[in-house]
Formats: structure tokens, sequence, C-alpha cells
């Protein structure tokens, strides 16, 4: 597991923190979600999404569906990454974005976590 490169997005007071890792094993993402989880104990979420070398995987964290685990999956694709790993920490910052918005958001926090 190794961290490549973190971004910060904010909208409308939200926070997405976006975080890229290389990695090699479910258990690996796993684990890297579950210290995330510790670390940002007050984030409202944490979805993610991997492509490894035979499997790839995507979680929304309670988000609505499609709405954050995809657009970071497409991102991942769309630049033939594997062995990687993109998590996007969300806090909440009292305005709803909407299923647009969201998707936006996230897209836009995997694509710029992806330029060093």
């Amino acid at each position: 597991m190794k961290l490549l490169n973190t971004y910060t997005l904010e909208i409308k007071k939200s926070k997405f923190i976006a975080y890229y890792y290389e990695v090699e094993t479910k258990e690996e993402v796993k684990k890297l979600w579950e210290s995330l989880k510790k670390e940002h104990k007050k984030a409202r979420h944490i979805p993610y999404a991997y492509i490894l070398t035979n499997t790839a995987g995507k979680s929304d964290d309670k988000e609505p569906s499609g709405t954050s685990a995809s657009p970071i999956y497409q991102v991942l694709e769309r630049n033939n990454l594997t062995n990687k790993v993109i998590f996007v920490v969300r806090y909440f910052g009292g305005t709803k974005l909407g299923a647009g918005g969201l998707i936006r958001a996230y897209k836009t926090a995997s694509t710029n976590v992806l330029s060093k």
C-alpha cells in the first residue's frame, strides 16, 4: 500500500478529500478504508472504487446509489489504472448538492487526485 496523492475539493461548505493509493489486494483496500474511517470520524461518507489485476470493486458508503462510487470507478477505468484505489472522504457542509452535484464533486475530486 502506497499513498500516491491527495486532493481536497470544497463545494458549498462540503469537503471532498480524495486519497489515491497503489494496492495489491482487496484486503489492503479494506484496511485502508477502515483506517480512513478512524482518521475521519466525523466524515459522513467514504465511498471508494478500486481496480486490481483480476478484480474490481466499489462502495457508495451510504451515498445515493450511483452518485459516488461509479464516478470514481469511471475515472480509474478511463485512465486504464490497475492496482489502484481512490477513496473520497466527504464532510457534509449543510447544503444538499443533489445527485448531479454529488456526481460532479466525486468525479472532479477523483480526476484531480490523479494529477501530481
